[in-house]
């Protein structure tokens, strides 16, 4: 009886190839958004994930944070305001004590000088973030060299610069040449020991575009000398250890500063938190996106539905020959049911190879990555559809008497 209505479903679909493959139109387009949509969310993911890795991994930073004014309650000024001091060589050194901060690995100073111009020979470059660090920091942020070496601590004051490969790449076509050559930084020449690995853009930064010079060397040369920094990198121990470290951290810098979780003079951004919030914005709008192109799927539905209503109306003195030479209804409900679920799953189908097509291609930088449990979910909704939507035309068709059928013009 199934193989009977199979037949019956394929030659009625093949006796209207253009009106079935229009039908199967709405499925085709909501099966490869909902796959694409949620390629591209799973390929947004791994890409936020592996820029966030390429900064180094249990990172935390400390920021001097920005004074904010008194808060007028009832006509007076409250006391409200956040100092605005400064993170100091002391305050970084305080991180490093194992006995306070057990959970944390390493600590490097950071300060930043603005403006600077790399010059060799005729080739220019302004480099968007110039540092004085430590020999640590290179650990902590994952930077490695691709020429030559990163800083040590024989470089302790001495005019030596890394540069990353954005800056290096516009100094010269070969960027291994350019160890051991002088390089002027705002016109102070700088020896440079080596060039480090590509990282890749993130997003609007590009973590390359960087150079690296000793912290008294910058100090001297770029800052001023003075004890403030731009910020202090940290290391957790491990990515199950970074709330603790954390902890321990605010508990130590609210000692030296005097103040409290309220009145705070420093801003701690703490990785593993920009991961995540970043992954659940992403998926939060994956699946917003997934549902709007769900909702075609729902039209494709309502239009399965409606070519199969067509469907009876054309056939109905068919019924009622079926019917009149024994046909139960059970017959005359698997032959349409049929009929339907082989176009929605046909649509599947195709909606899923045109989805996993359409998600080979890049999107904004973006690379799609399929999931293969959305290509069974794709399967089981196009069949669902078929069936959902395909009940309704059936009993109608089941329900026709067979000499009404047979009289039907």
């Amino acid at each position: 009886m199934i193989a009977e209505s199979v037949r019956f479903a394929l030659s009625g679909i093949a006796a209207n190839k253009m009106r079935s493959v229009l039908t199967t139109l709405g499925i085709v387009i909501g099966i490869s958004a909902v796959i694409t949509l949620l390629a591209v969310g799973a390929g947004t993911s791994n890409m936020i994930k592996e820029q966030i890795g390429r900064l180094g991994t249990n990172v935390l930073t400390v920021n001097r944070a920005v004074a904010t004014g008194g808060r007028a309650t009832g006509g007076s000024a409250t006391a409200t305001r956040t100092r605005s001091t400064f993170l100091t060589l002391a305050d970084q050194q305080s991180l490093d004590d194992p006995v306070l901060a057990p959970d944390i690995a390493t600590t490097a100073p950071v300060v930043q000088a603005q403006s600077v111009t790399a010059a060799l020979g005729s080739s220019t470059h302004s480099i968007a973030s110039t540092l004085g660090t430590t020999p640590s920091y290179f650990g902590i942020t994952a930077f490695s060299a691709a020429a030559g070496r990163v800083l040590d601590d024989a470089d302790a004051g001495q005019p030596v610069v890394v540069l990353g490969n954005s800056v290096a790449v516009d100094l010269a076509q070969d960027v291994s040449t350019l160890v051991g050559q002088t390089v002027s930084l705002n016109s102070r020449n700088f020896t440079v020991v080596g060039v480090l690995a590509a990282k890749g853009t993130s997003g609007l930064n590009d973590p390359d575009d960087v150079a690296m010079v000793p912290i008294d060397t910058a100090q001297g040369a770029f800052t001023g000398y003075t004890q403030s920094l731009s910020s202090i990198a940290v290391q957790a121990k491990s990515a199950d250890v970074m709330t603790q470290a954390q902890n321990e951290m605010q508990q130590i810098l609210d000692a030296r500063h005097q103040v409290t979780p309220d009145t705070r003079d420093y801003q701690v951004r703490n990785q593993a938190q920009v991961l995540s919030t970043a992954t659940s914005t992403t998926q939060t709008l994956t699946i917003l996106l997934s549902a709007v192109a769900g909702i075609s799927l729902l039209v494709g539905g309502i239009g399965v539905m409606n070519i199969m209503l067509v469907t009876v109306t054309e056939r109905t003195r068919e019924i009622g020959i079926r019917k009149a030479i024994g046909a139960t209804r059970g017959n005359i409900v698997l032959q349409f049911l049929v009929e339907s679920l082989i176009i929605s799953v046909l649509g599947g189908i195709a909606g899923i190879l045109l989805g996993f097509g359409a998600s080979g291609f890049q999107f904004f930088g973006i690379q799609p990555e399929v999931q293969w449990w959305t290509v069974w979910l794709s399967v089981a909704v196009s069949a669902g559809i078929g069936l959902v939507f395909g009940i309704y035309p059936a009993n109608k068709a089941a329900k026709l008497r067979p000499i009404d059928a047979l009289r039907y013009e």
